[in-house]
Order: structure tokens, then C-alpha cells, then sequence
């Protein structure tokens, strides 16, 4: 079997495992990660290596320009300050703490010993990003999460850096640490920044969907591969790119179905990405187990062990006091950030699931240092890191649902209360400017009778929601009328295809006007509050509503492309 063979295969099981994991509730970098280990024991496979340039070049940008794209920068701004606390604070804490323990107990010497503690120290993006999202919780613990796991890495690397150096010459510094992690830190937002914004202008002068998909995409590798040419953090560059870019995007992008087709194209890309790289983290133990042939079982078992207990109790000591005892010292933080109940701070202590990064990290330490002998402990760290990433995900991953419901935590409506005001100001903005144009010529006046009770519909529905209403009618009226409407567009699908089969239109035709109801279709599924209540009508009906939705999709790529061509 060749790598174009392995790569092929290893897509068909990340597929099965990505559609087991939904169907059983389970957060899909826990049974990837299984997955891969289960895979690497078939016999016959060619084993296959993970390259540390590979996950840091090619798997790093795009994955965390997506989850720097859909950062709120409101809320992220908003908790600036906790989300410091973890991201440097506890990154910085966990790796000396680690180091002095495993100095201790395994005997590594101190630089070794740090190397490993900035291995493990941060957790990971991917990881708190696809678990949080399958649970309900409150909005301030998941913008908590993702914005530790957003910055920690790029804190991290700039110690494992300095550590990795100091085994290597044997020469440490720590004002010259602590200067060159300020230069990465600020050369990295300076060049994601810089970079951003000439990507943003690029992107105002362009209108080809293609063109705009692929620059996308470039402008990551493009944003991290520069900083790390210049000994900048490539993490806060790529970090600071999807900020802005986020940001400024219904702004940069002007056409509608270019920034639909971008979106949607990126969401698959980085699906694809995310399930590669749990799962090829999972096909690493054969080789990993491999190089520590020199070391006694139970005493590997004992370093993993203590490791592991190290790292979930050094994350708690930090986030308790690194919560109160800021409000307990200042009452200006006490007054404008009230104490927050100790159930969201043990949730968070939880938390700490690791991933790609601290595994490609341990990949990319050197074989030799500068004397020419062997890397000391290499394949012990390498070892180690990969439990640390086994124990995370799956003990914790796991266990986070049954920690939420016996800590009894709920999310909040918040971010629907602030739904439903945007679609009211919205629906009012429109119905305004319909009254200003009522005078022109142009427009007849049935038209703006039918179009003004559309919007005062829309009005009543949204204010309803926004006010929080009891008064369920005018809800129950509009997810009639939604119903009533997907129950239409599948009529006029249905009746596209038979015309279509035959061969009254040709597949031209079909797809021209299939894209127009799919893009209603999703309208409306989009606008309802509980879309079950229209899908679940017809469970048939629903799959070829995603079916169709897919193909709305893809049909403006192949069509953009066909024009570019």
C-alpha cells in the first residue's frame, strides 16, 4: 500500500469514526485518537510517521486561523485578563512545576526536565474547541477556553524553544528568555497584523470565489511561515491574521455567495484536518513505544502516572487562586467581575485536554545535541507526551459530561436574547427603508403592502423573543408558516427532478434552480429557533434538505471554477 493508498484509507475510517462519534455523543478527538491507536495494531499496514514539520507547516495555520476567525473579539477582549492568567500564567506555572517533578522523580537534569514541562504545559485548541462545542455551557467558560487554548500555544513553544536550546549548548539565560519570548510575542501579533491587513485590502479588489478561497487559505501559511523566519511566534501571528480577518470579513468580502462558498469550503477543509490529526496522533504509539526498549514497564508506568497526577493538580492549584484572589485584592476587578461560583472554576480546572501541538512538539526535538550525542531521555519525552494526550482526551473528554451535570451547569440565552435583537433591528431596518422607497415610481404600492406586513410579521416574531415573551402565538405562527414552506420547496425539488429525469430540463437547468430553494431552504432552517420541529416532520425530507444543502454549496465552486477556466 503506497501514502497516496494509507492517506485514502486513513479518510475513509477518520469518516466512519467522525459519524460514530456523532451518532454516540462522543467528542470526536477522543474516538480518533482510540481509533488510530486501535489502527496501528492491524497487522500489514505500513507504519505511518507523523512529521513535526508537517503538523507545524501544514495542519497549524489553517486550524487555528479558524478558531481565531470565530473568536468573538467582543467577549474575547472582555476576559482578556483570565484568559492571560491561563494562557501565560498557567503555561509558565505548569512547566516549572512539571519540570521540578520530573527532575526529582525520573531524574531528569533541570533543562531536559523543562523541555518536557513546555512540551505538555498547554492545552489544546482543537481539542477544548470541539468538546465545549457539543456541550451546552455557559458562553464566558467556552470563550475562556478557547481563548487559553488560542495564545497558550504560542506561550509554550517560546519556552520549549529557550529549553530546547539550553540542552543543546548547555547555555541558559533567563533575561534572555524572558527577552526573546516579549520579541516572539510582539514580532508575532506585529506580522499577523501586518499581513492581515494587506490581505483584507487584497481581498476588497477581488470578486472571483475561487481566488478568494485559495488566498485564504495562503495568507495562514503565509502569516506563520514568516514569523517563524524571523524567530517570531508564527502561533500569535496566525492567532492575530484570523482576529482581524474575522473581524473585517463581511467588509473584505462583498459578494454573498463568496463569502457562503468560502465559509463553507473552509468548515470541510478544516473537518478534514481535525480528524487526520487526532487520528494520526493515535497511529504514533507503535513507533513511540518502539524507542523505549532500554526502559523497566512498571517504572515507565510510574513516570506516567505522576506525570499525569502533576498536570491536573498543578492546573487546579493555579485556577483557583489565579480567580479569587485577584477580586479578593482589587475591588475594581471585584466590582466590574463579580466572583464567579466555584462550579464554573473546578469546570475549568478540568479542562485541560492536550493534543497536536505538544505531540508535534516531541516529534520536532533534535536527534543529537551540539557535542554529537543523543538528545537525553528523547524517546522517554516523546513517550510521555503521548500519554498525556491519551489520558487528556479520553479521561477527561469523556468525563466532562457527567461532570457538568453533577457540578449542574447550564448555559445561559444570552447569545439568543442577542440573536434575536440583531434579526429585530434588522427586520426594523428594513421595513424603514421600505417606507422611503414606497414614494418612488418604481416601486407599486400591492407590492409594498405584501412586503410591509412580511416585515411587521417578522417584527412581532422577533420582539417576542427578544422580550422574552409567554405569549407563544405569534412563535407558533411563524414555525407554522416555515413548515408549511419546506414542505413546498420539496415539492418544487421533487418536481425539478422528475422534469429533469424526463428529460424535459437539462442538468444545467436543475442545478440553476435547485441552488435557489436549497439557499431558501437553508434560510429558513436557519431563521427557526427549534428547525426540529420542521425537520422532524419527515426524517426522509430532512435528508435531502442536507443533501440538497450540500450540493448549494458546491455548485458555486464548480460553477466559479468553470467561469475562471
Amino acid at each position: 500500500m503506497n501514502e497516496i493508498e494509507v492517506v485514502l484509507v486513513l479518510l475513509g475510517i477518520m469518516a466512519l469514526l467522525l459519524a460514530l462519534a456523532n451518532k454516540l455523543q462522543v467528542p470526536y478527538p477522543v474516538l480518533l485518537v482510540i481509533g488510530g491507536l486501535a489502527i496501528g495494531f492491524i497487522p500489514g499496514l505500513p507504519q505511518v510517521e507523523l512529521s513535526p514539520d508537517l503538523v507545524f507547516l501544514l495542519f497549524l495555520p489553517p486550524l487555528i486561523q479558524s478558531a481565531a476567525f470565530l473568536t468573538p473579539i467582543r467577549d474575547f477582549k472582555a476576559n482578556l485578563r483570565p484568559i492571560m492568567l491561563l494562557a501565560v500564567g498557567l503555561v509558565l506555572f505548569t512547566t516549572v512545576v512539571v519540570a521540578v517533578i520530573v527532575h526529582y522523580v525520573i531524574g531528569m537534569s533541570w533543562p531536559v526536565a523543562f523541555v518536557l514541562g513546555a512540551i505538555v504545559a498547554p492545552p489544546d485548541a482543537i481539542a477544548a474547541t470541539s468538546i465545549a462545542s457539543r456541550l451546552h455551557l455557559p458562553k464566558r467558560i467556552v470563550t475562556l477556553l478557547e481563548g487559553e487554548s488560542l495564545v497558550n500555544d504560542a506561550s509554550a513553544l517560546v519556552a520549549y524553544r529557550v529549553a530546547v536550546v539550553a540542552v543543546t549548548t548547555g547555555v541558559f539565560s533567563f533575561q534572555e528568555a524572558g527577552l526573546q519570548f516579549l520579541i516572539a510575542a510582539a514580532g508575532g501579533v506585529l506580522i499577523g497584523l501586518t499581513i492581515s491587513w494587506l490581505s483584507v485590502w487584497f481581498l476588497i479588489h477581488i470578486d472571483e470565489g475561487p481566488v478568494i478561497l485559495i488566498f485564504t487559505f495562503l495568507m495562514g501559511f503565509g502569516a506563520y511561515s514568516l514569523a517563524e523566519a524571523v524567530h517570531a511566534s508564527g502561533v500569535l501571528a496566525v492567532v492575530a491574521l484570523g482576529i482581524y480577518l474575522g473581524r473585517h470579513w463581511d467588509y473584505a468580502i462583498r459578494l454573498p455567495e463568496n463569502r457562503l462558498q468560502t465559509e463553507l469550503v473552509w468548515s470541510s477543509i478544516v473537518s478534514i484536518l481535525n480528524g487526520l490529526v487526532f487520528i494520526l496522533i493515535g497511529l504514533q504509539l507503535q513507533s513511540v513505544i518502539k524507542g523505549l526498549a532500554d526502559q523497566s514497564e512498571l517504572s515507565v508506568l510510574w513516570y506516567v502516572i505522576v506525570l499525569n497526577l502533576t498536570l491536573v493538580i498543578s492546573r487546579f492549584v493555579w485556577v483557583f487562586p489565579g480567580t479569587y484572589l485577584p477580586r479578593y485584592f482589587s475591588r475594581k476587578i471585584r466590582e466590574r467581575d463579580p466572583y464567579p461560583s466555584w462550579k464554573s472554576v473546578v469546570l475549568i480546572g478540568w479542562t485541560g485536554m492536550r493534543g497536536v501541538v505538544s505531540l508535534a512538539a516531541a516529534l520536532a526535538l533534535p536527534l543529537t545535541i551540539e557535542s554529537g550525542a543523543a538528545f537525553p531521555q528523547r524517546n522517554l519525552i516523546i513517550f510521555l507526551t503521548f500519554t498525556v494526550i491519551l489520558f487528556t482526551l479520553v479521561t477527561q473528554g469523556l468525563s466532562l459530561p457527567f461532570m457538568i451535570k453533577w457540578l449542574d451547569i447550564s448555559g445561559d440565552d444570552n447569545e439568543a436574547q442577542e440573536e434575536a435583537k440583531a434579526r429585530l433591528v434588522a427586520a426594523k431596518a428594513g421595513l424603514a427603508r421600505l417606507d422611503q422607497l414606497a414614494v418612488e415610481d418604481w416601486v407599486a404600492q400591492e407590492v409594498v403592502d405584501d412586503i410591509g406586513h412580511h416585515y411587521q410579521t417578522r417584527i412581532q416574531r422577533y420582539s417576542s423573543r427578544y422580550h422574552r415573551s409567554e405569549d407563544n402565538e405569534d412563535e407558533e405562527k411563524a414555525l407554522s408558516i416555515e413548515r408549511l414552506q419546506h414542505e413546498l420547496l420539496s415539492a418544487e425539488a421533487g418536481a425539478l427532478i422528475k422534469l429533469r429525469d424526463s428529460g424535459m430540463i437539462s442538468d444545467e437547468v436543475l442545478r440553476r434552480v435547485s441552488r435557489e430553494l436549497d439557499l431558501e431552504r437553508v434560510r429558513l432552517a436557519s431563521a427557526s429557533t427549534q428547525p426540529g420541529i420542521i425537520n422532524s416532520a419527515n426524517n426522509h425530507d430532512h435528508e435531502a434538505h442536507t443533501t440538497s444543502t450540500s450540493r448549494a454549496a458546491i455548485e458555486p465552486a464548480e460553477s466559479g471554477m468553470r467561469e475562471s477556466a
